[in-house]
């Protein structure tokens, strides 16, 4: 009879430990379902809050561009990509022999027909670097105001005197410039392959307060006019990544 019992009581000793060990699966599996549940549902917050921060920094701090011209080579060239700072200039103006990243002239800029969803959603793809500002021009300033900027025999004079550039891509032609010297709060800008840029010797002077910032480094660069299979990966010059902009 003892037997039995003893029997009996081991059976629902099991009977037991089954039952809460079923009741302790149910509740780890109703966890795992309120966790993935609740992960898409913060999904959307997470990636709103991401773009906010993105726009952010691409309005205030940093911002990539991508160089699709060849007026600054040989220390820009076409597939560079570049890191801007845009905080460089906001307790101060250029020097002369900046590297910059400005708001053309009305007359060469693009005019954008937007509205605000579309405004928001290119400033968002900008941010993240799925468009390029297109209207944004990258030069070297060459004088600022104050100074009388002239060119002569192919040497660009500044109050008179030649100007050391040893960033000009050689063999270069430049036409002669009449003396001219530049207004409170502007600066003349000119591409470092003189032959091949149009600058402030075509549509004048930059306004100090277009000026968004300085580049700083090249972050990426392919040759983009091979025609490979993908040349963003085959054709990435690496003695050209991290260098720094002078």
């Amino acid at each position: 009879m003892d037997e039995i019992e003893d029997s009996e009581a081991t059976v629902d000793d099991s009977t037991s430990a089954m039952v809460e060990r079923l009741r302790d699966k149910s509740r780890e599996d109703e966890q795992r379902t309120k966790a993935h549940r609740s992960f898409w549902r913060e999904l959307p917050v997470l990636v709103l809050i991401a773009l906010v921060v993105a726009v952010l920094i691409k309005t205030f701090l940093f911002q990539a561009f991508f160089i699709e011209s060849g007026s600054m080579t040989e220390t820009l060239i076409e597939g560079d990509r570049v890191m801007v700072n845009k905080l460089s200039y906001r307790f101060g103006d250029p020097d002369p022999g900046d590297v910059i990243v400005f708001d053309p002239p009305p007359s060469e800029g693009e005019v954008r027909d937007e509205n605000l969803a579309q405004s928001v959603l290119r400033n968002i793809a900008e941010s993240v670097g799925l468009s390029q500002p297109s209207s944004e021009f990258i030069k070297r300033v060459i004088a600022v105001e104050g100074q009388t900027f002239e060119i002569r025999d192919n040497v660009v004079l500044i109050d008179g005197e030649p100007l050391d550039e040893p960033y000009v891509r050689a063999g270069s032609v430049m036409a002669d410039f009449a003396p001219l010297t530049v207004p409170n709060n502007e600066l003349f800008v000119m591409g470092d392959n003189r032959d091949n840029s149009e600058d402030s010797r075509y549509w004048g002077f930059v306004p100090a307060d277009a000026v968004k910032g300085r580049p700083l480094i090249i972050y990426y660069s392919y040759d983009r006019n091979r025609m490979v299979p993908f040349p963003w990966i085959t054709e990435i010059r690496w003695d050209r990544l991290l260098s720094s902009i002078r």
